[in-house]
C-alpha cells in the first residue's frame, strides 16, 4: 500500500483531533439494565467530574450527568467487552479515552462470568458473550437520554483477554473446543498460562487438565466427538456471505485476545476491520499463539500498536494493587503487572485505538 503525504495528514489530524478531545472533554457514567445484565454507560458531559469509589476502585466521572448535546445519530457506540471474571471498573481509562474523543462506550458485565459470577467462566461463556454484546447494542438503541444521539448500524467492539473472543467472533471468527485441546495438547507448556488458566492454587485440577490434554493427542477430525468440532462464533459461508452474526458491528479492537482457539480459516474470512494491541511480556496469552495467529491468518486486521515490555494484566487500569496480588496469585504464569510499562505509554496506546475506532467507524 502506498502511504501518500496526504494519507499522513489525514492520519495526523485525525490523531490531534482525537487528543485535543481527551483534553477538553469530561466523561459521564450513569448504569442501565438489560434484563438481569447491568451495563454501564460512559459518555460525553458537560458536567465536571468527581471522584466516584466503587470497591477498591476510584473513578473520576460525572455520575448520571446529562450527555453534552449532539446531532440526532452523530455519536458512535463502543461496546467493551470484558475479561475473565472481570468488571466495568478497570477498562475505565479506556472508556473514559472513548468518551473523551466523543465516543459513547457501553460495557455489559458479561452473565455467568463476571467478578461475581464467573460458573461459566471458559467456553460456556464465550459461547453466549457475543449475544450479550448484541443484546447491550439495542439496550442503548432504546436509551431514553442517549439512545437518540447514536448511530447504532455502525458500532465498534473493543475486547480484552476473553473479550478477544467476543470480538473475534462478532467479526465473525469462529472457534472449536477441538482446537483448543490440540493447542493444548502440543503447547502446554509454553502457553500454560492459557491452558490452565486461573489453576494456580489448585493443584490436583492442574494435574487432571493436563492427563486429559495428554489424551487429546489421539483426537483428530476424524476421531473427535461432533460436540468437538462444533463451530461457535460467526456464521459460515454456506449460512452467508457475510460471516458476522450481528451486521451492526462494523470494526473490532482487540487487546491481548484469547485467539489460539480459532480456525484459521474462519480468520481469513473476516471482511471487517480489525485492530491489535499487543504485548510482548505477556505470559498468560504467549502472544505468538493468540495475537500473531490473528494477525497471521486475518488480512483485514493490523497492529495498532506492540509494547515488548507490557504484561497481559497491565491494560486494566485503574488496577489496584490488592485486587492486582489477588488476581495474580490465581494464574499459572504473567500475572503480575510490569512496573517498566508506563501509564503514559498505556494511554498512548488507548489514544490509538480511540483513533482506530474514528477512521473505521
Amino acid at each position: 500500500m502506498t502511504i501518500t503525504l496526504c494519507t499522513l495528514k489525514r492520519w495526523a489530524c485525525a490523531f490531534t483531533w482525537v487528543m485535543a478531545s481527551a483534553s477538553q472533554a469530561q466523561v459521564g457514567m450513569r448504569q442501565i439494565q438489560s434484563g438481569d445484565m447491568p451495563i454501564t454507560l460512559v459518555y460525553p458531559t458537560e458536567a465536571v467530574a468527581q471522584a466516584v469509589v466503587k470497591g477498591p476502585f476510584t473513578l473520576h466521572a460525572a455520575l448520571n450527568a446529562a450527555p453534552a448535546p449532539a446531532a440526532p445519530g452523530s455519536r458512535k457506540l463502543v461496546v467493551l467487552s470484558h475479561g475473565t471474571a472481570g468488571s466495568q471498573e478497570p477498562d475505565f481509562q479506556l472508556a473514559a479515552t472513548l468518551a473523551k474523543a466523543g465516543f459513547v462506550v457501553a460495557q455489559p458485565l458479561h452473565r455467568g462470568d463476571n467478578f461475581r459470577d464467573f460458573s461459566q467462566a471458559g467456553p460456556e461463556s464465550w459461547k453466549t458473550r457475543p449475544q450479550d454484546v448484541s443484546e447491550t447494542i439495542t439496550a442503548v438503541s432504546r436509551d431514553a437520554v442517549l439512545g437518540a444521539q447514536i448511530n447504532t448500524q455502525q458500532v465498534g467492539v473493543h475486547g480484552m483477554s476473553a473479550g478477544g473472543v467476543t470480538g473475534l467472533a462478532l467479526a465473525g471468527a469462529q472457534w472449536r473446543m477441538l482446537n483448543l485441546i490440540q493447542h493444548c495438547a502440543q503447547h502446554l507448556d509454553e502457553d500454560i498460562g492459557f491452558c490452565l488458566n486461573g489453576l494456580a492454587q489448585h493443584p490436583v485440577q492442574q494435574q487432571l487438565r493436563k492427563s486429559q490434554f495428554a489424551l487429546a493427542h489421539m483426537l483428530s477430525e476424524t476421531t473427535a466427538p461432533s460436540s468437538l468440532k462444533a463451530l461457535q462464533g460467526g456464521r459460515s459461508a454456506h449460512e452467508s456471505p457475510d460471516p458476522r452474526p450481528d451486521p451492526r458491528v462494523a470494526a473490532v479492537s482487540l487487546l491481548v485476545p484469547v485467539s489460539a482457539i480459532f480456525t484459521p480459516e474462519s480468520l481469513a474470512r473476516i471482511t471487517i476491520p480489525v485492530g491489535l494491541t499487543t504485548a510482548g511480556n505477556d505470559g498468560v496469552l504467549a502472544p505468538r499463539f493468540h495475537s500473531e495467529h490473528v494477525l497471521k491468518h486475518c488480512t483485514t486486521c493490523r497492529l495498532l500498536s506492540d509494547h515488548t515490555e507490557a504484561g497481559h494484566f497491565d491494560w486494566l487500569s485503574p488496577w489496584p494493587a490488592s485486587v492486582a496480588q489477588t488476581v495474580a496469585a490465581t494464574q499459572t504464569r504473567g500475572g503480575l503487572p510490569n512496573p517498566a510499562f508506563s501509564n503514559a505509554a498505556r494511554q498512548k496506546a488507548f489514544g490509538q485505538i480511540a483513533l482506530f475506532f474514528k477512521q473505521t467507524l
